[in-house]
């Protein structure tokens, strides 16, 4: 089972900005479409971006394009959400998961699997 970690969450002011990170062990993230969701308190979880495993490929909701960028660091085993101008509606737990079935599509659904690792808490507050 492939289970990448989310981290790099916190507290910041309307407008500015903060990168997630999204690392693995034991399995090489090149390998896999990653996608980013979020969570907010009593709603299920939604796409936030995906990017394919074999063309690179991005998709963004609707409600972060412009402002949030996917990107991988082959080298630390790592992708990255880069989220810029952030507003209060930005505050969620975000999440980054992958499955061996998962593609990365416009749609940003979640991987089948349905496993979760832990989240990381991103608040968007004045």
């Amino acid at each position: 089972q492939v289970q990448p970690v989310a981290s790099g969450g916190g507290l910041v002011q309307p407008g500015k900005s903060l990168r997630l990170s999204c690392a693995a062990s034991g399995f090489t993230l090149d390998n896999y479409a990653i996608g980013w969701f979020r969570q907010y308190p009593g709603k299920e979880r939604e796409g936030v971006s995906c990017i394919s495993a074999s063309d690179g490929s991005t998709y963004y909701a609707d409600s972060v394009k412009g402002r949030f960028t996917i990107s991988r660091d082959s080298a630390k085993n790592t992708v990255y959400l880069q989220m810029n101008s952030l507003k209060p509606e930005d505050t969620a737990v975000y999440y980054c998961a992958t499955d061996l079935f998962f593609v990365c599509t416009s749609t940003l659904g979640t991987p089948a699997s349905g496993s979760w690792g832990q989240g990381t808490q991103v608040t968007v507050s004045s």
